[in-house]
């Protein structure tokens, strides 16, 4: 008898705790509160408001390279300093889904501006000036110039050539 009823009680405490549901599907890019140069990543739900519930080890691609961020109440920072002006590619993958974003960070005086960058543009802006260059066949030289410029200013602040596509690519898979 004091088995089942030793059972029934830990059934009974058991189904009143219950994991909650932590998944990140969207995410926030800020500099960090201490000004170190350092970037943080915040968990959001849709509509940009912080999710304080997330607590524990997730991991994300920096710009290429797998880091484990461990966030509490919501936060992470990122362990790398940001030097100069770059472009960083911050992505997770969970059971959802593919969830990354594009920024350019700006620093200036020794503040972070994180921008994020509609990966739209990046597809928009080469097909935009190949349609130039095919309608105005005078212009064919200034849009190749202004092709090498795009594609310097790009790779001179970190988003070579892979990073373009895997940013392209992304952004296709989500829009269709």
């Amino acid at each position: 008898m004091k088995t089942i009823y030793y059972c029934l009680l830990f059934l009974l405490i058991s189904s009143a705790g219950y994991a909650q549901k932590s998944d990140i599907n969207n995410f926030i890019v800020k500099e960090s509160l201490l000004k170190n140069s350092k970037l943080a990543i915040i968990a959001a739900d849709s509509l940009d408001r912080p999710l304080e519930k997330i607590n524990g080890l997730y991991t994300f691609t920096v710009s290429g390279f797998t880091q484990t961020l461990k966030f509490n109440d919501g936060v992470a920072i990122l362990p790398l300093q940001i030097d100069k002006s770059a472009f960083v590619y911050v992505k997770h993958q969970n059971d959802k889904g593919t969830h990354s974003k594009l920024l350019y960070i700006y620093k200036k005086e020794g503040s972070l501006n994180p921008f994020t960058i509609n990966s739209i543009w990046l597809i928009l802006f080469p097909v935009l000036l190949v349609f130039i260059a095919f309608a105005f066949r005078k212009l064919i030289i200034y849009a190749v110039v202004i092709f090498l410029i795009f594609i310097y200013f790009n790779h001179s602040n970190g988003l070579d050539l892979s990073t373009f596509f895997e940013t392209t690519f992304d952004t296709l898979k989500r829009a269709f």
